[in-house]
């Protein structure tokens, strides 16, 4: 007896196609989404997801571009209530940890390993905005954009190399192995980097 196919739209199987490599991604990382494996996961052949991007390195760059967009919403929905909340510099660090935690960081390393470049610019521009706020008037906006730039960067590297590196400046143990402390002390950072109460 053979499963009968379902019908999607273009962009819901597109859509499908971006949430089951995300889920990979997470799992095991870029070597885990493979095309048959994708396939499989939202039930379709491989010629079905090549149809929809063509081949796998299309498909890797549309899923980083999916985690931005994940990114970006996630930190909307986090920055819509924050200011209100008290701007806790650490809840906003362990937020942006927390999301890059699911591959993203790998992902975009990998990518920019291969020669793919992404043009797209402004991103993390609703957390320049929020934390210039928090500001002495006259503060440079370039200064903020660079603090978030420098902790973007280590929140997107940390988990490929964020173990590694600590214990190359001689942490060991716990402080090693986890990022806690290292997202404690980025809080720190920006607070003084940026002249923040």
């Amino acid at each position: 007896m053979t499963t009968p196919r379902v019908r999607r739209t273009p962009d819901e199987a597109r859509r499908l196609i971006l949430d089951a490599a995300a889920a990979l991604l997470a799992e095991g990382g870029v070597a885990a989404v493979q095309v048959r494996a994708v396939a499989a996961r939202v039930g379709m052949t491989d010629a079905g997801v090549t149809h929809h991007f063509g081949n796998r390195d299309t498909l890797l760059a549309e899923l980083l571009r999916h985690g931005g967009r994940r990114l970006r919403d996630a930190l909307r929905d986090m920055l819509a209530t924050w200011l209100d909340r008290g701007a806790d510099l650490l809840e906003l660090v362990e937020s942006l940890e927390t999301l890059y935690r699911h591959g993203y960081g790998e992902l975009a390393v990998a990518l920019h390993a291969a020669g793919w470049r992404d043009r797209g610019v402004g991103m993390l521009d609703p957390v320049v905005e929020a934390l210039h706020r928090l500001r002495p008037r006259g503060s440079s906006l370039d200064d903020t954009r660079l603090a978030v730039a420098a902790l973007h960067q280590a929140m997107a590297t940390e988990s490929l190399y964020g173990n590694a590196f600590r214990r190359s400046a001689g942490l060991t143990g716990t402080a090693a192995e986890h990022p806690t402390a290292q997202v404690l002390w980025w809080a720190r950072q920006l607070r003084l980097a940026l002249g923040i109460e």
